[in-house]
């Protein structure tokens, strides 16, 4: 598999997200629905953002490692969020994440009114290897 990055711009690297990402010769594909932070029982989390952001990503490498992916290879991650200032106060728990694990993927953020019962955060991922 070959991954491209394209970055006609210097500006979105403080933002750890690529404009572009191409990938060749692909073996397979994983797509992955919008983890939030729910425990392991069910339940949903009502904890703050933060709390929430982490148990959300905890559980995005559970299905990319049960499905024998590396978190290096997400193509798309976009992230779901309530409240998208709190989402940016919590921002440096993402970038530390995504640095840490090598991920050069496209990203985006949106806002939306509500997610499942007490959620504020959901990350969905596209892998590639």
């Amino acid at each position: 598999m070959g991954k491209k990055i394209i970055n006609p711009w210097k500006w979105q690297d403080d933002r750890s997200y690529n404009q572009g990402v191409e990938v060749k010769h692909i073996e397979s594909t994983l797509y992955c629905a919008g983890q939030a932070a729910v425990h392991p029982d069910g339940t949903s989390s009502d904890a703050d953002m933060r709390t929430q952001l982490l148990l959300a990503i905890h559980n995005l490498e559970q299905v990319v490692s049960q499905a024998g992916y590396e978190l290096k290879n997400i193509a798309r991650l976009n992230i779901y969020t309530t409240n998208h200032p709190e989402f940016f106060a919590a921002f440096d728990t993402f970038t530390e994440w995504i640095t840490k694990n090598e991920i050069k993927q496209v990203s985006t953020v949106v806002e939306v009114k509500t997610l499942y019962e007490t959620l504020c955060v959901e990350l969905e991922a596209t892998l590639v290897k």
